[in-house]
């Protein structure tokens, strides 16, 4: 099985930084299928626009844009580009990155889907710090990397936990209706008192509920941003914020700027 080297993808390389045992890179991918391979480090990879499938020997994943996969350096996979045109943005650091920063390599035992919110908006800041590349960029995206890493570390010891089923079907519900949710709402659909579920949300999701359905809507948001079709109103409604003076004063809590001041930061660097 072909070796992928550092920093080498299937497709068109657009941008790509390099510094402290990290690569940073931008990539069109040109070919509607790739080989069987794996890399020698390990990745994420975001989609930016297209629709993408990752395959490996467990599991088979749509990506469409805004998707975040998580590829294992030990795993074999092939990509296919499910839709004419397909581009990504990839984060990969060498092994030796995790014993310099004593983070546990067990973290990362398996490629993954990753659908975790926090994950998505602290990915999505970094990708604005590739974008901006000026001098403080490497210092930020080094503490993001190592704020994903230890979110991820969260999540997977919340995995290990006996979670309630209930739990989960709050995640899958949250995921697709964050329009009319209250805590009656969420207790008649889960069969769980509100009580309970206020004061157990935390333990699962690492954060409040309120917190938990801003960052889902800001997940939903990113990839949106992407496309010039939508404008801000259009995609403020469809995320479900209540108006865009509310998404902006969500979006400037976790991002510093605008959704308008990202976007155009996307459209000079990324020409979306």
């Amino acid at each position: 099985m072909k070796v992928s080297q550092k920093g080498k993808y299937y497709g068109t390389q657009d941008i790509k930084v390099t510094f402290n045992e990290i690569v940073l890179s931008q990539y069109n991918y040109t070919i509607e299928k790739t080989p069987w391979h794996y890399h020698e480090n390990p990745y994420f990879m975001y989609v930016l626009n297209g629709n993408m499938i990752d395959c490996n020997k467990k599991v088979k994943s749509l990506l469409p844009p805004g998707s975040l996969m998580f590829n294992n350096w030990q795993e074999g996979h092939y990509g296919v580009r499910h839709s004419n045109e397909a581009s990504g943005f990839h984060l990969e650091f060498e092994k030796s990155w995790f014993n310099k920063n004593d983070i546990d390599l067990k973290t990362f035992e398996g490629s993954q889907l990753v659908e975790d919110p926090k994950v998505h908006v602290l990915f999505a800041k970094l990708y604005q710090e590739f974008l901006i590349a000026d001098s403080y960029s490497k210092v930020s995206t080094e503490l993001l990397l190592m704020q994903i890493c230890n979110a991820l570390g969260e999540e997977k010891a919340i995995y290990h936990k006996k979670v309630p089923e209930w739990v989960n079907k709050l995640k899958e519900l949250l995921q697709y209706d964050t329009f009319t949710i209250s805590l009656q709402y969420l207790s008649e659909q889960l069969g769980v008192h509100p009580v309970h579920i206020s004061r157990t949300v935390p333990k699962y999701l690492s954060s409040s509920l309120g917190e938990y359905i801003r960052l889902i809507k800001l997940k939903k948001a990113i990839p949106q941003l992407l496309d010039s079709d939508h404008s801000l109103t259009q995609i403020a409604y469809n995320c479900g914020f209540t108006d865009q003076s509310h998404f902006n004063h969500i979006f400037r809590h976790y991002f510093d700027i605008s959704p308008g001041q990202y976007r155009k930061i996307l459209r000079e660097k990324y020409k979306c």
